[in-house]
C-alpha cells in the first residue's frame, strides 16, 4: 500500500486490512531538499508525512517501510518537468510521478518481493470486462474527487496487479472513517502544490535547477550560462504583430487571460508559447479556441485500438467536464481529436483522456492544437 501520510492512503490501508488482505505500508522517499532546491519541510513527501504514515501503520498493526526512489523521481519527474517547460510545453508532473514512480517502479518492486498487488489511494475503479477480456479503468464514484484522468497510462499488466480501495467511496466518507479510527491525519489538508515546488514559483525553481545541473555535470562545464526561462521576450498576436513584452514564457499558461500585461480593445488570451523565438503568442477569444488536437504516446485501455472515427468524450485538463468529440486513430500510438464545440487551453504537454461513459478508453500527450 503506497502511503503518502495523507488521509486517502491511510484509509485505503484500513479498507484493505479489513477486507482480509495482508498489507504492508510503503512510503516513498522521492527527493532530497537539495534536489528540489529547497531548504525546508514545507512540501508534501516530507519527514512529517512519513511519520504520519508510520503512525497509521502502527495503529493498524501492519508493517511500514520507506523506499528510496529519489533517482527515478529526479530523472523521470523533475527533469521531465523542467525540460517540458523549456520546450514551451505545460507538463503535468503528477502524471509522470504516477506513471514512472508510483506504478512502474512500485510494480517492479512488487514483482521482486513476490506480492500480488500494488494499492494506491486514488479515487478510481478497476473492473474486468468479460466480453473483451480486458481490465478497465473507470471514474471514481465521487465525481468531485475522480482521478482517472491522471491514470490513463496504466497497462493491462499493471491493472491486473492494482487495487484502488477508495473507488466506491466519497471524500466525506473517507474522512469519517479516518476520524472514527482516530487517525492522526483525519483532518489533514490536501496538498495543492507540486511537491518539489512548494512555493509555486516554477520559473525560479527551473532556473536554479538549470544551474545545479550545469555545476554538477562535468561534461557540461564548457557550456555558457543556461538560458533562463524568465528572460523577457516579445508578445505577438497570431498575425505576427508585436503587442508588448512578456516576463518569461514560464509565467504564462495556454488559455490564460489575466496578467498578460497588454492593453487591447478586447480581452486577450494566451494561444501558444514559441520557445525557439522566446515569443508569447496571444489573441482575442475567438482566435484562441481550439477545434482539434493531435495526441501522441497514446495508451489504450478499454480497447486495443480505435478502428474507425467514433464519438466519445474527452478531457484535456484535470478539472474539466468531459467534452463531446470525434476520436480517430492516426497511428499505432497516435490519435486525432475533433471537438464538437471549440475548447480553450488545449496545451501541448498536457494529457488528453478519452472516455466512453465512465470508462477510460485511452489517453496520451497533446502535441498540437488548431
Amino acid at each position: 500500500m503506497a502511503m503518502s501520510g495523507g488521509v486517502d492512503s491511510s484509509v485505503s490501508a484500513l479498507v484493505l486490512r479489513d477486507k482480509g488482505y495482508e498489507v504492508e505500508g510503503v512510503t516513498l522517499k522521492l527527493f532530497d531538499n537539495e534536489d528540489a532546491c529547497i531548504d525546508d519541510e514545507k512540501s508534501c513527501c516530507s519527514l512529517k508525512d512519513a511519520e504520519d504514515a508510520r503512525q497509521v501503520c502502527l495503529e493498524l498493526g501492519i508493517p511500514h517501510f520507506v523506499y528510496n526512489f529519489t533517482r527515478t523521481f529526479n530523472e523521470d519527474v523533475i527533469d521531465r518537468f523542467c525540460d517540458g517547460y523549456l520546450r514551451g510545453e505545460t507538463p503535468n508532473p503528477c502524471i509522470d510521478c504516477n506513471r514512472y514512480v508510483k506504478f512502474a517502479a512500485l510494480q517492479q518492486r512488487r514483482r521482486e518481493l513476490g506480492f500480488d498487488y500494488v494499492a494506491t489511494g486514488h479515487y478510481a475503479r478497476r473492473t474486468f470486462n468479460e466480453s473483451t477480456g480486458r481490465f478497465e479503468l473507470k471514474r471514481g464514484l465521487d465525481a468531485n474527487k475522480d482521478q482517472s484522468y491522471v491514470l490513463f497510462h496504466l497497462s493491462q499488466d499493471t491493472l491486473a496487479h492494482m487495487l484502488f480501495p477508495l473507488g466506491d467511496l466519497t471524500k466525506p466518507q473517507v474522512r469519517e472513517l479516518a476520524a472514527t479510527h482516530g487517525f492522526i491525519n483525519a483532518g489533514k489538508a490536501e496538498s495543492q502544490d507540486i511537491c518539489f515546488v512548494p512555493d509555486g514559483d516554477y520559473a525560479a525553481f527551473i532556473n536554479r535547477r538549470a544551474w545545479m545541473r550545469l555545476v554538477n555535470n562535468p561534461d557540461r562545464k564548457s557550456e555558457r550560462k543556461p538560458r533562463l526561462v524568465t528572460d523577457p521576450g516579445p508578445i505577438e498576436n497570431r498575425d505576427g504583430k508585436r503587442l508588448g513584452t512578456h516576463k518569461g514564457l514560464i509565467r504564462y499558461t495556454i488559455g490564460q487571460r489575466k496578467g498578460i500585461g497588454v492593453a487591447y480593445s478586447e480581452p486577450l488570451y494566451v494561444f501558444a508559447k514559441d520557445s525557439q523565438r522566446n515569443t508569447l503568442i496571444v489573441d482575442t477569444d475567438a482566435r484562441t479556441l481550439c477545434t482539434s488536437i493531435e495526441v501522441r504516446d497514446v495508451n489504450f485501455i478499454a480497447r486495443e485500438y480505435i478502428d474507425r472515427p467514433v464519438q466519445l468524450t474527452v478531457k484535456t485538463h484535470y478539472r474539466q467536464q468531459p467534452q463531446l468529440a470525434t476520436v480517430e486513430q492516426t497511428g499505432e500510438d497516435a490519435i486525432c481529436i475533433t471537438f464538437a464545440s471549440p475548447q480553450r487551453a488545449c496545451a501541448p504537454g498536457q494529457a488528453a483522456v478519452v472516455y466512453d461513459g465512465d470508462t477510460v478508453v485511452c489517453g496520451g500527450t497533446i502535441t498540437t492544437g488548431a
